[in-house]
């Protein structure tokens, strides 16, 4: 399997939501960070090869038709290089709203001071942190880099290649990107902050380890 559709937006731009949506087409399993985390060091220490100029792209995505979220969105060109033939989907959010998610659940200050001596400190730096310079609770910085990311995207991504989306916009744009037919369910929409501090929390708690089961 190749990636079919690569998520260029950022976290808490309805990516969850977005991932959800594109299974529900066909277009699955969707890679997101929920996939990622699990999966341990191992996996992490190949994002970091990826960030460091030595990707294995085939071996990241092995199983997987698209992806969303962090940590590919930081990683959309080199990602969108390699598969070719992919569609580019650059989730977007008024960039304040987004400011304010991110310090409420995964830019938020006691997570982002506890990351750094966990297993995923090196990880989490090398594919999100160093992309905004480590600046995680500076607003004008953040929506300096959001604006920047955006316009990154639109000129390096063909037109004919990508779609600026926007989770209120529903099945319509999406679909017709995609090629696909609109479902008779609704679009899905899943807020996911409270989830997403909840799990950050027991993270914080219980570590990565336990947490995912990988020690008893």
């Amino acid at each position: 399997m190749s990636l079919q559709v690569i998520g260029a937006g950022f976290g808490r731009t309805g990516t969850m939501s977005t991932k959800a949506a594109l299974e529900m087409l066909g277009f699955g399993p969707c890679y997101h960070m929920v996939e990622c985390f699990p999966r341990g060091p191992e996996h992490w220490s190949l994002w970091e090869q990826a960030a460091a100029g030595n990707a294995d792209w085939d071996r990241i995505f092995d199983g997987f038709a698209a992806t969303v979220d962090f940590p590919a969105c930081t990683q959309f060109a080199a990602i969108a290089g390699h598969f070719p033939d992919a569609k580019v989907l650059l989730n977007m959010r008024d960039p304040d709203r987004w400011f304010d998610s991110t310090q409420e659940t995964i830019f938020s200050k006691p997570w982002i001071d506890w990351l750094p001596a966990s297993e995923a400190g090196g990880y989490m730096k090398a594919t999100i942190n160093d992309y905004f310079d480590g600046r995680m609770h500076d607003r004008e910085h953040l929506l300096r880099r959001y604006h920047e990311h955006v316009e990154a995207v639109k000129a390096l991504i063909p037109e004919e290649r990508l779609l600026c989306f926007e989770v209120v916009q529903g099945w319509e744009p999406l679909c017709a990107f995609l090629e696909v037919d609109v479902p008779g369910e609704p679009f899905p929409r899943i807020n996911d902050a409270e989830a997403t501090k909840e799990i950050i929390q027991t993270l914080m708690d219980d570590g990565f380890a336990k947490t995912f089961g990988w020690e008893e």
